[in-house]
């Protein structure tokens, strides 16, 4: 079986071959075919790889291209992983969101929306050539802002194409193993869109656990979001947001923290790749071993910002080993073999959640098998979360409508409806930021 990565020399590419080399059974992944548009990046992920690779008889043979339509031909699954401008267009769009005020995350607020505007229309080309070039492939998309991108893509793939996010297999990970319970045999409810989800129970044996947890302050300090949110305000909510809600619940003090760092995330991550893949290209570097140490350095300063301003401290050695590699596995899986897998999925709505339309769509739990990701049925969400689902499901539906028109005032549109943008004209400077550095948006009129 051929699974193509688009954005194949990524730095994360690794995690997923990594979940490769351990599949061992009939019907898995045979070849796998990298494609990027920067040849030295693939280079330097393709000798990781091989380092990966050896000792493992059974190993996935790696073809590495930077031809699009010949990636995509006989592909059985394609997992796109693309950064349309790279980590210099993500620290472009921290740093002008910032210089406004305002959040620049690259899926939260200013930040992606901008992320979303130029990333659309490269998604939106990609969907309509794996249409024309490999018809039967399942598209696992994990390009940021994940919901958005594949809500884009499945107007021209349907269900063929499934969002993935390790945020909330995290988050399930580690309320589950507060509460001693084995997160495969724990049922996690979460609902919500991409980035903007909460856990409103947690089943063992039909048994829902989370409110023991809500009652304890010890067990609620004992983990992430405990201690990013609070005990207190964890109580209040009923529920456990996913950590970039931290982003929506204490805006100032995020806003406060990244305009007081010396740089970033994004500058950060640029520089720290720029290291990594200029270590790569040496001939005698130990690929493999840059990389680990470099990825060490990457999880362990993840959300950084939002730890100090609560007072959360270091993440936890749990938190540090990623999960969207494994999700993604999981779900080729299920569907290539048939072997029925619940997995919490980015797909169209279908009813699931009354209040948005049946192609918004959301991040919920999936039965999984050969006929694709099937969202389960929901308790509805509380106003307060409606709502907040609502906005933003609104603003991913104006990024949409400028993509698809060129419309510089649905763009504008798009910046100002955000609940972290509190001015239209603050909107209109965004928008003007943005099109001065980033060229994937000249298509804004």
């Amino acid at each position: 079986m051929r699974l193509t990565i688009l954005g194949g020399g990524g730095f994360r590419v690794p995690l997923v071959y990594g979940a490769l080399l351990g599949d061992h059974a009939e019907g898995r992944v045979t070849r796998v075919v990298l494609h990027d548009v920067d040849a030295g990046r693939l280079r330097a992920i393709a000798r990781v790889l091989a380092e990966q690779a050896a000792g493992v008889p059974d190993a996935p043979a790696v073809t590495v291209t930077t031809d699009l339509d010949e990636a995509l031909r006989g592909a059985a699954f394609v997992f796109s992983a693309i950064r349309v401008g790279g980590l210099e267009g993500r620290a472009h769009d921290e740093r002008i969101a910032l210089a406004e005020g305002v959040l620049g995350q690259e899926t939260v607020g200013a930040g992606g929306v901008a992320y979303g505007l130029r990333t659309v229309p490269v998604a939106v080309d990609i969907a309509r050539r794996v249409a024309r070039l490999a018809p039967d492939a399942w598209v696992i998309n994990f390009t940021n802002p994940a919901g958005l991108v594949t809500e884009a893509m499945s107007r021209h793939l349907g269900d063929r194409v499934i969002g993935i996010c390790d945020s909330p297999v995290g988050l399930g990970r580690r309320v589950a193993r507060v509460l001693g319970a084995r997160p495969g045999e724990a049922w996690v409810d979460y609902v919500g869109l991409n980035h903007l989800g909460w856990v409103r129970g947690l089943r063992v044996a039909g048994r829902d656990e989370l409110p023991r947890l809500l009652a304890d302050p010890v067990l609620l300090g004992s983990f992430e979001e405990g201690r990013l949110f609070g005990a207190d305000w964890l109580r209040s909510l009923g529920a456990i947001p996913n950590e970039y809600l931290h982003y929506y619940y204490f805006t100032r003090e995020a806003v406060r923290a990244y305009r007081q760092a010396d740089r970033t995330r994004g500058a950060f991550l640029h520089d720290q790749q720029a290291r990594f893949y200029a270590g790569v290209a040496e001939p005698a570097a130990p690929a493999l071993e840059l990389w680990n140490r470099t990825r060490a350095e990457r999880e362990a300063t993840y959300m950084a910002e939002n730890r100090e301003t609560a007072g959360a401290g270091e993440r936890e050695d749990e938190d540090l080993s990623g999960g969207y590699e494994d999700v993604a596995l999981a779900l080729m899986r299920a569907i290539a073999r048939d072997e029925r897998a619940t997995l919490i999925l980015n797909v169209r709505n279908r009813g699931t959640l009354s209040p948005l339309d049946g192609d918004a769509v959301i991040e919920v739990p999936c039965l999984v098998d050969a006929s694709g990701a099937h969202p389960v049925s929901v308790d509805p969400l509380p106003d307060h979360a409606t709502g907040l689902v609502c906005a933003v499901k609104a603003v991913e539906r104006e990024v949409l409508a400028a993509a698809r028109s060129g419309s510089r005032a649905t763009a504008v549109k798009a910046f100002a409806l955000h609940p972290l943008v509190d001015s239209v004209n603050v909107a209109r400077r965004l928008v003007d930021g943005y099109t001065a550095v980033h060229p994937g948006l000249a298509y804004l009129g």
